[in-house]
């Protein structure tokens, strides 16, 4: 088996049995450098060793360098759509993480090749290291569409249904290989904690030389998450697999730390051997899924409403349906798109979906009622 690398991320190195580093994001808008500020400092004291912030737009990254001027932790910036503002955040962080699926939205007749090698140049030229983050709700197009098309060809032999995500695993990979480019981890998330065992069990198979940054994606509330998360991060971990962790909570920018503080304990769990071997029996079948908050939501409302969405279905606890509950543009079609009814949170207005298809866009105050009709619908037609 190929030796893990060792991966230094500013004052800390992963990989090769190093301590397994807990994260965090700060869920306050970048823009508002006293409260992310705050936010940061905060997350490290209770034992961040990297806090993730989100830069979008050019007034981001203008914050950033007072945030890091008044902060001390390790910093990760999460480039979404426009990776071109690597070079300007590049200075003031200690990560950069990028997502395959995004690199197609800026400068489309770029191929992801010549921007990735261009991201790996500003890190190398920064001190930085880059994590490769694959999501469930915004994998890379075109292997999407391959699996799609695949999936619809028909024939006894379905396509792989982790084919998407791994295979931009491993070409991402491969080509930071080929250019020369070695500091660097991955992450492969999904909602599912079923999902996330599999498919990082089998990257770590073709790839065990590669630090895993583990996570459950769009976990939900506490009483879902938490659960959610400890069985996947636990089973991964206890069989070696996994260099950084985050358990993503939807949660109030006021109660960040219980995504430490829930990370804490899966380790502690982990030391003891007291691992959650089978899902959580504690959990309901009716999934609701809902990402955690930072600084891209919206509406700083989708937090209570996912708390709204819960309480409301609580009628339904046994039905194998999925609700997903986004706060942002980043994930939420994707998200959306593969759920039973879909919430997709906007300033003003909630965008509704019934799996792919669109029934409307309600406020905030009308869209619980509009999803407990349409669930009550579905339940009938059921029988």
């Amino acid at each position: 088996m190929a030796r893990k690398r060792c991966i230094r991320i500013g004052t800390i190195v992963i990989g090769c049995g190093n301590p397994i580093a807990l994260q965090s994001m700060a869920a306050s808008k970048t823009t508002d450098i006293d409260a992310t500020v705050e936010t940061v400092n905060r997350l490290e004291a209770a034992g961040a060793t990297i806090v993730r912030v989100a830069v979008d737009t050019g007034r981001d990254a203008e914050a950033l360098a007072e945030i890091r001027r008044q902060t001390h932790v390790n910093l990760s910036v999460d480039l979404q759509e426009n990776y071109r503002l690597a070079e300007k955040v590049a200075p003031f962080v200690d990560k950069i993480r990028y997502n395959p699926g995004h690199l197609h939205h800026v400068n489309p007749n770029l191929s992801w090749k010549e921007k990735v090698r261009w991201l790996a140049q500003v890190a190398s030229d920064n001190d930085l290291a880059i994590r490769v983050g694959i999501n469930c709700g915004s994998i890379d197009p075109v292997h999407l569409e391959a699996y799609k098309t695949a999936r619809l060809s028909g024939g006894k032999n379905l396509p792989d249904p982790f084919a998407p995500i791994l295979n931009s695993a491993i070409e991402h990979t491969a080509w930071l290989d080929e250019i020369g480019f070695a500091r660097y981890c991955v992450s492969l998330k999904d909602s599912d904690p079923e999902t996330v065992i599999l498919v990082n069990r089998r990257f770590a198979e073709l790839r065990p030389d590669v630090p895993l940054h583990l996570g459950v994606t769009e976990a939900g509330l506490p009483q879902y998450g938490i659960p959610k998360s400890s069985y996947a991060l636990e089973n991964l971990l206890s069989e070696g697999i996994g260099d950084t962790l985050r358990v993503s909570l939807t949660v109030p920018n006021s109660e960040k730390e219980k995504e430490i503080f829930a990370g804490k304990k899966i380790l502690m769990n982990v030391a003891t051997g007291k691992i959650t071997r089978s899902y959580p029996s504690c959990l309901p079948k009716l999934d609701i899924v809902s990402c955690p908050s930072c600084a891209r939501v919206q509406n700083e409302a989708f937090v209570a409403l996912a708390k709204k969405v819960q309480e409301a279905t609580a009628f339904a606890a046994d039905v194998p349906l999925k609700i997903a509950v986004m706060g942002c543009r980043v994930n939420g079609p994707g998200e959306t798109d593969d759920a039973d009814f879909g919430l997709w949170c906007g300033a003003d207005k909630v965008n509704f979906k019934e799996g792919e298809k669109l029934v409307g866009s309600y406020s905030y105050e009308e869209i619980v009622p509009a999803l407990v009709a349409r669930l009550k619908e579905r339940l009938v037609r059921k029988g």
